[in-house]
């Protein structure tokens, strides 16, 4: 199948350019160019011109786990632990295949409106198999998005045990979806040892290993809380990322998840070794975490990406929010304006988040995949047009977003699901509700 689209604006070489089009194949850019000049080119072609618009790349969330949506607000105004105990744990048990798709279908339903083409969904509730993991997978297929799902693997006994498995069959069942999903262009299976807190030493090394076998990176939450690093130095003596140094699994293939309590040393090492770091500066904020020194790691050398982390500990699951956080978070924890500015922000939300989860995405040029959005101008939050890309990181609403395509198809159309009934989804969450409320 092949398109052209044209805009007012396109996003291309890190800035809007006017009167270009895109021409797409096999939902791959294959040219971008003149407008004039390549619908000349390709006669015949169909072209969907969307004036007033603009386009860019749709964005990366590098990190979000999609069952807790339906809890979001569950427990809000609470200290980390009595969050987890309340929201997470206590619902758990109900968490069978029928929610956990219902969970996805809704966290990447409200994305895709809100620009996010590919997500990375950190999953844990396996419920002793690899059902609810087919579960998010499917609920990504049957609705469009891209999805990166960095299995999760978990062998703390504190945990329901829903979330643990033996090293044994964490990493059987890791490799038997990698298997099943290897070629597909949609789905990609990563290995995620859940942290140092929740995944045992052997568990740690057996992800990093799985990765390596697998030619994908491995995620893991390292010091998104202070009782991680005192747990840290009392068991091994060690603060956290020297504590992974010395299991041997510190290197490019890490997506470290927060990174919020480092020490100068820490920097340093993770700048060293390349590693990268999914960063969600709102449920940071949500959680008092803390304020991850994100100018400090950028120095150093870590790649860094943006991520909304769960729904129910943000409140909100859209990356063009999390570059607007990113941003004002560090400047007003420096006190300094210009510590980080729009066109790195903007950045670690497209092209740095597809380039660590290893995708041809996250840009406008020829190659990638023809993941993007579409912006209406005239929105107020877009206005004056003189300064658009500094109002699409700094103003921009989601009632500004009007189109999404992933993989070269109309996911969203003039604000609306295309591909699933959002009353549909709706009514699936409202129905789990139910059954819910008496817990």
């Amino acid at each position: 199948m092949s398109m052209i689209y044209t805009a007012d604006f396109v996003y291309i070489n890190s800035q809007f350019q006017k009167n270009q089009a895109i021409y797409v194949l096999d939902g791959v850019i294959k040219e971008i160019g003149p407008r004039k000049q390549l619908i000349e080119k390709y006669k015949g072609i169909a072209v969907v011109d969307w004036k007033d618009k603009a386009i860019l790349p749709g964005t990366v969330n590098a990190h979000n786990h999609s069952f807790q949506s339906l809890l979001r607000g569950i427990a809000v105004d609470r200290p980390f632990l009595e969050w987890r105990d309340q929201a997470l744990y206590r619902y758990t048990p109900l968490l069978d295949e029928e929610a956990i798709y219902t969970g996805a279908l809704f966290a990447f339903g409200e994305m895709l409106k809100y620009g996010v083409t590919t997500v990375s969904d950190f999953f844990y509730v396996h419920n002793g198999g690899i059902a609810t993991d087919e579960a998010v997978i499917q609920a990504a297929k049957d609705i469009g998005i891209r999805l990166v799902f960095a299995r999760t693997m978990y062998d703390w006994e504190g945990a329901p045990s829903s979330y643990q498995e033996s090293v044994a069959e964490a990493v059987d069942r890791t490799r038997q979806l990698a298997i099943k999903y290897q070629g597909d262009s949609m789905v990609s299976i990563h290995p995620a040892p859940h942290s140092p807190h929740a995944a045992s030493p052997e568990m740690i090394k057996a992800g990093h290993r799985l990765a390596k076998e697998l030619n994908t990176p491995f995620h893991i939450h390292v010091a998104e809380e202070t009782f991680e690093v005192d747990e840290t130095l009392e068991r091994y003596g060690l603060r956290p990322v020297h504590y992974l140094d010395s299991l041997g699994v510190v290197d490019d293939s890490m997506i470290a998840i927060h990174l919020v309590w480092l020490d100068d040393s820490e920097i340093k090492l993770l700048g060293q070794r390349k590693t990268a770091l999914a960063y969600c500066p709102s449920s940071n904020m949500f959680l008092s975490d803390g304020v991850t020194r994100i100018p400090d790691l950028l120095e150093a050398g870590v790649r860094i990406s943006l991520g909304s982390d769960g729904a129910c500990s943000n409140n909100r699951i859209s990356i063009f929010e999390e570059m607007r956080m990113c941003s004002l978070l560090q400047k007003v924890t420096r006190l300094d304006g210009t510590c980080i500015n729009a066109k790195q922000v903007y950045n670690m939300g497209t092209k740095a988040g597809a380039e660590m989860l290893q995708l041809s995405t996250g840009e406008m040029k020829a190659g990638m995949k023809a993941d993007f959005v579409t912006l209406d101008i005239n929105d107020l939050s877009l206005s004056p047009k003189t300064e658009l890309f500094a109002n699409v990181v700094y103003s921009l609403q989601p009632n500004a977003i009007t189109d999404v395509l992933v993989d070269g198809k109309i996911i969203v159309k003039d604000r609306s699901i295309k591909t699933i009934s959002e009353q549909h989804i709706v009514n699936r969450v409202d129905s789990l509700m139910e059954k819910w409320k008496t817990i």
